[in-house]
């Protein structure tokens, strides 16, 4: 087997790794794999193709990575999810929330949670509240206002 099918081995290696993963590192040193096949099939010494595979990997890490990072990530920092995803929606107070008394609790998509009022207030059952904020498992919860 020649060094540049050895190469590209690597090379498509790395791209099914890379596919696997999405972190775009992968990628870079399949493309410096790429490189060095294409050294090898010139004719270039074992030397010279490892030392292209570390320069073309380094350069693609240092330009090309934060490129395809940045246009090409698929996963959005602005996207809320999991429980996160609650903050800012409406919720349906299932228990008398009652700062005193240590109790409360509000509905949301069928799952019911531990609530408190953002000022202390109490919120009878039955209202309609806005989720606030999210500290472990317990729901901040203020009572919601329309904004029509």
């Amino acid at each position: 087997m020649a060094l540049y099918q050895i190469w590209l081995i690597v090379a498509f290696l790395l791209i099914i790794f890379e596919i696997c993963s999405a972190t775009f590192g992968a990628i870079c040193f399949a493309i410096g794999a790429g490189f060095s096949a294409l050294a090898a099939a010139l004719g270039l010494n074992l030397t010279w193709q490892i030392i292209i595979f570390a320069v073309v990997s380094l350069l693609t890490f240092i330009f090309l990575r934060p490129f395809m990072l940045k246009f090409l990530d698929r996963k959005s920092k602005d996207v809320k999810t999991n429980a996160d995803a609650l903050v800012g929606r409406k919720a349906i107070v299932s228990e008398r929330i009652d700062a005193a008394q240590h109790t409360g609790r509000v509905a949301i998509d069928g799952d019911d949670w531990k609530a408190i009022a953002v000022d202390g207030a109490v919120i009878e059952k039955g209202v309609e509240v806005e989720i606030v904020k999210l500290d472990s498992i317990i729901l901040t919860v203020k009572p919601y206002t329309s904004n029509f």
